[in-house]
């Protein structure tokens, strides 16, 4: 494993743009206004040639800690636990204020090393926040830019101490052996409306309050990947998962704050990187139309998915809302039939293994190759049960299919005139994959692709 460097400070110091620069990439939600960045957030960094894991932690606030500061304070302290050396990141601009004194407090009684980082320090204006950071007793602070890049090589040279030597073990290590499609980690994301219960759920998987939870709805904000070991009960099969909490999508209507449309943005793009996606409902609330357009738009991007009721345990007359949810999703999810529909319980852990057996299992089948010649054995039945039409006497000839790809199945067929193939015969087609290949609950594309005329551009 990489050794970890945390980011620690006070709200809006630019520990996220750190994150960002240092992972190189936005993965990190960034804006004006303090306490964006609520969960810790983990990446694979590399800077000048140390490999290591940075971790972005909320802004560190002096409050109650039941109320949400609190628990965000709560989240930043529990990942200074294992980390190899942490980034105490102050505005220079700014100064040193009250809570950089105490969070310097906290930090010298830590047996993790301290790299003291005065951000902001591009130009003139923060030379005096950066001769005040000598007073922390952490060294000489490292004077940077997050915004700009600068200062890199100081940083560099103050982590190389600290990383050196984990770094040289890892790389006297045996490479690991690639790992097919398969037995890698299965990335599983967890999407739904806020305050149906995913982070709990998370929690709940991991067995601690790895994810900030609470009553206020809309808590999470960046999508927060997570690896864990998961032992099936029945197997006693130990299986790796990467767990993707994302935050609460609402209506588009309602979704007038800038940060939340980051937010919601970066849950869907946490979706394009999963492989299943569990579609949390609250069933307090039932199924609503917002639920219907979230699950076709896990569809629509190619992912197998999986609905997963959660509050079971209180649940009101649980036997017909399970049925009620069933026959609406049947009408509302045409496209795509059988996709499994579970109960559970993140509060109890009601159903969460079984809920993890079916995504892997529903990972096979998305991931599932069919070879050329029994895929065109079922073309021959599936045409001579139901020849394709004639539209206006002109006659659609067939000839061959071949899957392109897998995860998600991908199908094209050729053949002459296949622009004019109604839709509902390119359903039969599908419907009958489904049916006779097992490829039932997943996504599927079918394309056509005509043979070109080499007369049609003669006269």
């Amino acid at each position: 494993m990489l050794p970890q460097v945390i980011i620690i400070g006070r709200p809006n110091v630019g520990k996220s743009t750190l994150f960002n620069r240092l992972v190189g990439k936005k993965l990190a939600l960034v804006d004006d206004q303090p306490g964006v960045t609520r969960d810790r957030r983990f990446g694979e960094a590399h800077l000048l040639g140390l490999d290591f894991t940075i971790v972005d932690t909320a802004g560190w606030e002096d409050d109650d800690p039941s109320s949400l500061p609190g628990r965000m304070r709560a989240q930043t302290e529990a990942a200074l636990v294992g980390a190899s050396v942490a980034l105490f990141v102050i505005d220079s601009r700014a100064g040193l204020t009250p809570l950089d004194e105490e969070i310097a407090r906290w930090l010298r009684v830590s047996p993790v090393p301290v790299i003291c980082v005065a951000n902001k320090a591009e130009g003139k204006a923060g030379d005096g926040g950066l001769f005040e950071a000598f007073s922390l007793g952490f060294g000489d602070p490292v004077a940077l830019s997050a915004e700009h890049g600068q200062g890199l090589a100081d940083l560099f040279e103050a982590l190389l101490p600290h990383l050196d030597a984990k770094q040289r073990e890892r790389d006297e290590a045996e490479p690991e052996e690639e790992v097919d499609e398969l037995s890698g980690p299965l990335k599983l994301a967890i999407v739904g409306r806020p305050n149906a219960g995913k982070s709990t759920l998370i929690n709940r998987f991991l067995g601690e309050d790895r994810l900030l939870t609470g009553p206020e709805a809309g808590i999470t904000r960046d999508s927060i990947a997570v690896d864990w070991a998961w032992t099936d009960p029945k197997t006693s099969e130990e299986r790796q998962v990467r767990l993707i909490d994302t935050a609460g999508m609402r209506k588009k209507a309602r979704v007038v704050d800038k940060l939340e449309k980051m937010s919601v943005a970066d849950a869907r793009h946490a979706v394009d990187f999963a492989e299943v996606v569990v579609l949390l409902l609250d069933a307090t609330l039932g199924l609503e139309h917002q639920d219907l357009k979230i699950a076709s738009m896990v569809l629509e991007e190619g992912r197998a998915l999986i609905i997963a009721i959660n509050k079971w345990d209180v649940a009101e007359g649980p036997s017909g809302l399970f049925n009620g949810i069933s026959a609406a999703l049947a009408d509302g999810l045409s496209q795509v039939k059988g996709v499994p529909l579970l109960s559970v319980s993140a509060r109890t852990g009601k159903g969460l293994d079984e809920l993890l057996r079916v995504a892997f299992e529903i990972r096979e089948t998305w991931s599932r190759r069919v070879p050329t010649a029994a895929l065109n054995r079922w073309f021959d039945d599936a045409l001579a049960a139901n020849p394709p039409p004639a539209p206006g006497g002109k006659r659609i000839k067939m000839r061959y299919i071949t899957q392109i790809k897998n995860r998600p199945p991908s199908f094209v067929v050729f053949g002459t005139r296949l622009e004019l193939i109604p839709a509902s015969y390119e359903r039969y087609l599908v419907n009958s994959i489904r049916r006779e290949l097992g490829f039932e609950a997943v996504p599927i594309r079918l394309t056509m692709r005509s043979s070109k005329n080499p007369f049609a551009d003669k006269k």
